[in-house]
């Protein structure tokens, strides 16, 4: 594709975004604007990981051997979010018109999802693309918080953009990248996440600090003779997720109604973990008053304590023992809390 011919379709597709959004653009999809360039601040400008990524295919990307090449541009969705799905037309557009020129990759969060479900997605939207879904690894690179969010890498290896919309920036931000010839590449980091320890069942906790919403500091590391239960959840699962994803949103609500039950009883302690995905502190203190839950609530908002844990669907509960092991982890299709808490009671 020639210059002019890129130029030209890039600036269609901006004045198409804007009329698109216009008077219909909702307060929510501005905020999410709001939260992806607030995370991405940091971001803009410098190196780009180097990590090397295995698409659902079965393929292998390394970043780091397509900068100096080409741009390339990840777009981060769910099979449960709406406006990821609104999207998901034009990103396939994207792929097709320019493919040739930028790498695009769509990168699955993950977090509440399943292999199945994004084949099944990809085969009804027609999306040509490499497909990769993440472990946290890139959610922890590039500072997610919302869904979709756009990353794009210029060749020199350096993040040049981080948004929500598919919008004017966006298509701006695609024009740039794609007019810059040779550039010297950054030296990228050889680390693609954090390195962070990660806890499996018998491991003892340790080196974690659990920062409350009232702003007081707890440290798991301290035992307190009691065992302790981590509900790992999202403030929007049980709303949110209620059409997108029934089974996961009923979930969420077995498990808060569970939980506020089973912790007016004594002998454990219970900490609510929330995922920084679509969540601030003000939507924690939100959720806590239109719930009127008990539950003493953490804001994960780097999702570093969800990867410690290996926590990649809401609602999950680690349960630790009174020694402060890890002793169970109940999934969201776990029906027997009280009975797992029976049990490490017991020991």
């Amino acid at each position: 594709m020639t210059l002019a011919t890129r130029l030209k379709y890039l600036a269609g597709v901006a004045l198409f975004a804007v009329a698109c959004q216009g008077v219909h653009a909702e307060e929510s999809i501005d905020e999410g604007e709001r939260r992806a360039q607030h995370a991405g601040a940091e971001l803009i400008g410098k190196p780009a990981p180097a990590a090397v990524l295995q698409t659902i295919d079965g393929e292998r990307i390394d970043l780091a051997q397509l900068y100096g090449k080409k741009p390339v541009y990840l777009k981060f969705w769910a099979t449960w979010c709406v406006p990821c799905r609104q999207q998901m037309p034009g990103f396939e557009e994207v792929q097709q018109t320019l493919g040739d020129d930028i790498q695009v990759i769509a990168v699955n969060t993950g977090f509440s999802d399943d292999i199945e479900s994004v084949r099944a997605y990809r085969q009804a939207l027609g999306l040509s693309m490499p497909i990769v879904v993440d472990d946290g690894s890139l959610a922890a690179a590039f500072n997610l918080r919302v869904t979709p969010q756009h990353v794009l890498i210029g060749r020199d290896g350096r993040i040049a953009h981080v948004g929500h919309l598919d919008d004017a920036q966006l298509h701006a931000a695609l024009q740039r990248v794609l007019d810059v010839g040779t550039a010297t590449v950054a030296a990228s980091p050889n680390e693609q996440a954090d390195a962070g320890r990660r806890f499996k069942v018998g491991d003892q906790v340790e080196g974690v600090q659990l920062a409350m919403l009232e702003g007081a500091a707890v440290s798991l590391d301290q035992a307190s003779g009691k065992p302790r239960a981590l509900v790992f959840f999202a403030p929007w699962c049980e709303s949110y997720l209620a059409e997108s994803r029934p089974q996961t949103s009923q979930a969420c609500l077995r498990v808060r109604q569970d939980v506020d039950r089973l912790a007016a009883q004594s002998g454990v302690e219970w900490f609510g973990i929330s995922s920084g995905l679509w969540t601030s502190k003000q939507d924690l203190q939100d959720y806590k008053a239109s719930t009127n839950t008990q539950l003493p609530l953490a804001l994960d908002e780097g999702d570093a304590l969800f990867r410690a844990f290996g926590v990649r669907d809401i609602p999950s509960v680690v349960l630790l023992d009174a020694q402060g092991r890890v002793a169970q982890v109940l999934k969201p299709q776990d029906t027997h809390l009280a009975e797992a808490l029976d049990s490490i009671s017991a020991r």
